[in-house]
């Protein structure tokens, strides 16, 4: 992307943004909505992949469905549209009237996990609003080490990238991050990790999600076996009210000898709190990602033996 065409880009996002911004919050969501249904209709490629996926779980009696795959898609979509403009409220400065209507359950769980001074890892998924659920927590509770990739428009990564900041996230972006991550674990600092997206064999490990074999990243298992570190789920679902995001009890560890079966177990119970959102949450996942694109090759490689 060249640097004129991205600078354009990014001022005709403002641009188109701006009124989604000021218009008041609870119309807005009524636009969002209208937005995903429009997206649902017209995106016709990643609804396809959503109800593919959505039914297919189904089909294995992974999730329980309480209406047509079709159907809860359409909400789905509809979720994404109602973010977007959360999310463009906040990066507007409109944030305020959103934040109030967030509950923390469960913030006990941290501050106990915070005392060991090992630091905090959060896992959680692309599940309700994550983008909310990350800001959220610095406000209310702690500041966040947020893991991501960056956007490639320069412009728009900046902006975001100092809104995060202005709310008490750090981004660590996924190239190096390791050691960045290691640092502020050390600190006894809170780093949260997206872990629900297909990864590349090396980056993690061959285990049913949903009922299907696929690579599950076991970063998470990995660093908390090397750290100490306190690991906590963390997700954040919709009401009527606004939102709750509830933070789980600590995870206890696999205490297996074998290192490699260790970080299988240890990844396997870190997803099955993915899959519980999932099943309790059906259109709040990001179904339209490719979840299962290497579950042939997962479906190759031999778990380590259990006992």
């Amino acid at each position: 992307m060249s640097r004129v065409f991205g600078f354009f880009q990014f001022l005709l996002i403002l641009f188109a943004a701006l009124p989604l911004a000021i218009i008041p919050y609870r119309s807005s969501l009524k636009i969002g909505e209208g937005l995903g249904s429009l997206l649902y209709h017209v995106w016709k490629s990643r609804r396809e992949i959503a109800i593919r996926n959505l039914k297919a779980a189904a089909e294995r009696g992974a999730i329980h469905l309480d209406s047509s795959p079709e159907a809860i898609i359409r909400r789905n979509f509809r979720n994404l549209g109602k973010s977007f403009i959360e999310v463009v409220k906040i990066y507007y400065g409109f944030g305020d009237r959103i934040m109030r209507g967030i509950s923390i359950n469960g913030a006990e769980h941290f501050e106990k996990a915070h005392s060991k001074g090992r630091g905090v890892l959060f896992i959680t998924g692309h599940c309700g609003n994550w983008e909310l659920n990350a800001l959220t927590l610095s406000v209310k509770l702690t500041s966040m080490n947020a893991v991501a990739r960056p956007i490639d428009n320069p412009y728009l990564n900046r902006l975001v990238e100092k809104t995060r900041q202005k709310y008490g996230n750090n981004v660590i972006y996924k190239r190096g991050a390791l050691k960045k991550i290691l640092v502020a674990l050390k600190k006894n600092e809170a780093v949260g990790i997206l872990m629900d997206q297909s990864v590349i064999s090396s980056e993690g490990v061959a285990a049913d999600f949903l009922g299907k074999k696929d690579y599950t990243m076991k970063t998470p298992a990995i660093i908390a076996r090397k750290t100490g570190a306190a690991v906590l789920p963390l997700f954040i679902r919709r009401t009527e009210e606004g939102h709750v995001i509830e933070i789980g009890e600590e995870v206890e560890l696999d205490g297996s000898a074998d290192a490699e079966e260790a970080v299988f177990r240890d990844t396997v119970k870190f997803n099955s709190y993915i899959e519980s959102y999932i099943r309790e949450n059906p259109a709040e996942w990001l179904w339209i990602h490719r979840r299962w694109k290497r579950s042939d090759e997962a479906g190759r490689d031999v778990p380590p033996k259990k006992n």
